[in-house]
């Protein structure tokens, strides 16, 4: 029995064509709710306009360095971690997690898959409160840390899906989102 076609993947953000019997639905419905971010998460970790991010680049067209740029646009005081660097686009960087200025409690993860885990073991031993793992920087280990530390994290999420304002490419995608009820509650 053919359910219907899916045009995203709700845990990705990429568009894909999903087309299946019942069961195939279910368990793409189980796993999406198994690692269920909720809208409380996301708003914990906007509430301070401070925020370190571990993965920003020197190099102006990686996703990095862009998320770096564009969140200090809309706002935010950005704390760049990067070890090959003193400073990144006039700003301080900051070379580990672990000599972060107090009262930066949120931080977003851009790095490497391979830099993932130790960062977040970092973070969760130096108190950050949030932690963001942005979409594809996570690994299979990343849920198991977590999980280990009693740790709640938003992670298989696009920063820019929620980061405000949301424009362009995203802001169409997290409507249909909204419209399918699939954005965190």
């Amino acid at each position: 029995m053919q359910i219907c076609d899916i045009y995203f993947n709700v845990q990705t953000g990429f568009l894909f064509k999903l087309g299946g019997d019942l069961q195939g639905f279910l368990i793409f419905i189980i796993l999406i709710t198994k690692t269920m971010v909720t809208k409380q998460n996301i708003e914990k970790f906007f509430e301070s306009k401070k925020l370190a991010i571990a993965g920003v680049s020197r190099n102006k067209k990686k996703f990095g360095h862009i998320v770096f740029k564009d969140l200090i646009e809309k706002g935010f005081e950005v704390y760049p971690v990067n070890p090959n660097t003193d400073s990144i686009e006039g700003n301080k960087c900051y070379n580990s997690i672990s000599v972060l200025p107090s009262g930066v409690n949120s931080l977003l993860i851009l790095t490497p898959k391979s830099e993932t885990d130790s960062v977040l073991r970092n973070a969760i031993n130096k108190g950050i409160t949030n932690i963001w793992v942005q979409q594809m920087s996570d690994t299979k280990e990343t849920m198991k840390i977590a999980e280990e530390y009693q740790k709640e994290i938003i992670h298989k999420k696009c920063i820019y899906m929620f980061a405000e304002p949301v424009v362009g490419v995203h802001k169409f995608h997290k409507t249909i989102l909204k419209l399918f009820g699939m954005l965190p509650k």
